[in-house]
């Protein structure tokens, strides 16, 4: 028994020492609000051949989003397309799964990133023989560079173009992965390059790419080659559809999302259930007999008011204490009273008849 817990050390440390899975990382972090929209951009012209467009994207560190600005770059071995990454707020937290390289491209949320990048699948080129063709309709393709494998196809965009850039959530995009999706999303996947890392560091280092700073328009939005984010080619012109702007220092929370439980707290739901109006209007129709008690609790309170508005407040004081307690006024609420004002009306009439006959 005493070599327990060193079975259970060395258990722990092969746990650790055990390599990642290749599939897509996914990176969570407890931030109560998305990313900022994508902003729109030119994109700039390819280098070479060989090379397919990785679209820019909002990433996440130190307590707020940074833009990393969409590249190319060159394929790690013919054959491979890569699957961007994006955002996923559906568990109320955000989740963000990176891109990878594949054979074909898997599920990125619908986001729609532009340049072939619709929301579901890539427009912009294919893989042919161990060479890749370009869509001149969605790449930058200048008359410098030496590509010959070119064609045109229109792409038809049939989802709403509103630059948000998380999937789920409030005010996210609603699309769910397809069977073809799952099923790349199963298959080996090779990681992002050491360029594309290298190009993502930097973006992180870069003051100008925080959300807080540039309230969701980056400094650099796009770039010819990954890493390099300043000289020819940089494009630093974008617009944004909604300005961002930064909450409590990043308009970022690290802590979980327990204020919608807090502000449930009070519950107004306890004063309907307080105030039993079903009791009141089920008394009446089964006692109809102490419908005179309400009477008489009205009229006490109307007689009060009136007889110290009229009279002065001496008075008062013995007139309330007959009213409430004693209950013949209960005679004058069944009608008693009115059968002997009646009746001494007549006494009253034969009365002065009879002197004038005599």
């Amino acid at each position: 028994m005493r070599n327990v817990p060193w079975i259970r050390s060395a258990l722990l440390m092969m746990v650790l020492l055990a390599p990642p899975m290749v599939s897509s990382a996914q990176v969570t972090v407890s931030i109560t609000v998305g990313p900022p929209a994508l902003p729109e951009y030119e994109q700039p012209p390819m280098p070479d051949v060989g090379y397919l467009w990785v679209p820019g994207y909002w990433a996440y560190s130190d307590d707020d989003y940074y833009w990393v600005p969409g590249t190319w770059v060159l394929a790690p071995q013919p054959g491979l397309l890569w699957t961007p990454g994006y955002w996923d707020g559906t568990g109320g937290t955000f989740v963000w799964h990176d891109g990878y390289w594949a054979t074909r491209v898997g599920y990125y949320g619908g986001i729609n990133y532009g340049y072939g990048y619709t929301g579901a699948g890539y427009e912009g080129g294919y893989w042919n023989n161990g060479s890749l063709y370009y869509n001149r309709s969605v790449n930058n393709i200048s008359s410098t560079t030496n590509v010959t494998n070119v064609y045109n196809k229109t792409v038809v965009n049939n989802t709403t173009v509103n630059n948000v850039s998380y999937n789920g959530g409030p005010g996210g995009t609603t699309a769910r992965p397809t069977a073809q999706e799952l099923a790349a999303s199963r298959e080996q996947h090779v990681a992002p390059t050491a360029e594309q890392t290298q190009h993502r560091q930097a973006a992180g280092s870069d003051h100008a790419q925080l959300a807080s700073v540039n309230h969701g328009q980056p400094a650099v939005v796009a770039t010819p080659k990954p890493g390099v984010l300043s000289g020819r080619g940089v494009v630093t012109d974008s617009r944004v559809t909604t300005p961002y702007h930064a909450v409590s220092g990043g308009d970022v929370s690290t802590k979980p999302p327990a204020a919608p439980p807090k502000s449930a707290q009070p519950q107004p739901a306890q004063p309907q259930p307080a105030a039993p109006a079903p009791h009141p209007s089920a008394a009446p129709p089964s006692n109809p007999a102490p419908a005179p008690e309400s009477k008489t609790e009205s009229k006490p309170e109307g007689n009060a008011q009136s007889q110290p508005e009229s009279k002065p407040p001496g008075n008062p004081a013995p007139e309330p204490k007959p009213q409430s307690k004693p209950a013949p006024e209960q005679k004058p609420e069944s009608k008693p009273q009115s059968k002997p004002e009646s009746k001494p009306a007549p006494k009253d009439k034969p009365k002065p008849a009879t002197p004038p006959n005599s």
